[in-house]
């Protein structure tokens, strides 16, 4: 072997155990979301999915808190995942399914309309939980531009061992043996609650100077509805059952002329709470903000039965394939329901 081979076996050599010393050092440093905040995980695990479903939601909390999939499926026959994370801004909402439609193209696209009120970014700790599980594709680059506060660089979100390098201080046993973890937390995007908070001492709506949602904001609303007609998807609005953040009576007219206007499905379910049977003294966990296992069930039947009467989707339970896979979605939703209503005493 020639001098020349021989420095050229070093150099890459040296190349390699550099790349994987950067590599093992970012599984390190990155924040584990499995055993902080589970909200962090749910964007990642779309992808370990089968992809064939009917319906997909977007949007923040006030979908992956309210509705249930696992009902969906087994009472209805219809297939779903929720894309959901936490303060999931609208432009975030919309790369989503962009970066869906690289995968599959459903039938129907539920978006629940609070994120209208944002129009600019609003904290980096929401924005990673979001981007971060995100697959690389010019998709997720849009999405991290969009997305950024001023202080925030693409740089750390290519690298992102620049922007966690000094986690090093708080790194625990769990940080060494969750590096490369990918265990599953949510039921097809949905987390399950089982406690009970009701609703106390709601904050009073706040007096805004402009009630007119952000040109930002409304642009993005137009790219989801048209990005929906261009792969012939019906897009559904909703607003969950929320009593705070208050959803001023403003925004309501503008989301109902919005639907009207480009001939949309628009569902509030807060003006639906009687009639279906939501009592907030029982079905929420946290006094109002999100429905808990019982509330977000009865939701999910109310749009079940929604869907398959207004929309193009079909009971598919006759599908032996999916079927087989949602039989064993549903042992594993019935036993964490199971154990979370065990750990709570309501066995």
């Amino acid at each position: 072997m020639s001098q020349k081979q021989r420095k050229i076996i070093r150099i890459s050599s040296t190349l390699v155990i550099v790349a994987a010393s950067f590599w093992l050092l970012t599984g390190l440093m990155m924040p584990k979301y499995d055993i902080t905040i589970i909200e962090g995980t749910l964007i990642a695990e779309y992808y370990r999915e089968v992809k064939e479903h009917d319906l997909i939601f977007i949007g923040d909390c006030e979908v992956y808190a309210n509705f249930s999939p696992p009902v969906l499926w087994r009472e209805f026959g219809i297939n779903s995942f929720i894309r959901g994370s936490a303060q999931q801004l609208i432009w975030q909402s919309y790369y989503m399914l962009e970066d869906t439609l690289r995968h599959e193209t459903p039938q129907v696209v539920v978006f629940n309309v609070m994120s209208l009120m944002y129009d600019e970014p609003q904290r980096e700790a929401y924005n990673r939980m979001t981007l971060e599980g995100m697959r690389w594709s010019p998709v997720k680059m849009r999405a991290i531009n969009a997305s950024m506060m001023a202080d925030e660089h693409m740089i750390e979100y290519l690298l992102p061992l620049l922007r966690y390098h000094d986690r090093w201080r708080e790194l625990t046993l769990a940080d060494f043996t969750h590096i490369w973890k990918t265990d599953t937390f949510s039921h097809n995007g949905f987390i399950i609650n089982t406690e009970v908070r009701a609703a106390a001492d709601v904050p009073a709506p706040r007096i805004l100077a402009n009630y007119t949602f952000g040109d930002k904001a409304l642009s993005y609303l137009d790219q989801i509805a048209d990005l929906c007609d261009t792969y012939g998807m019906q897009l559904v609005l909703v607003k969950a059952p929320s009593l705070y953040p208050h959803w001023h009576d403003q925004w309501e007219e503008q989301v109902v002329a919005y639907a009207v206007k480009r001939g949309l499905h628009y569902i509030n379910y807060l003006e639906l709470t009687e009639e279906i049977g939501i009592d907030f003294s029982l079905h929420t966990f946290d006094r109002g903000l999100h429905m808990n296992l019982a509330g977000a069930e009865i939701l999910s039947r109310h749009l079940g039965e929604f869907l398959l009467k207004e929309t193009t989707i079909t009971d598919r339970r006759s599908d032996d394939n999916l079927t087989a896979i949602w039989e064993k979605k549903l042992n594993s939703y019935d036993t964490d329901v199971h154990n979370a209503y065990q750990a709570l005493g309501k066995d």
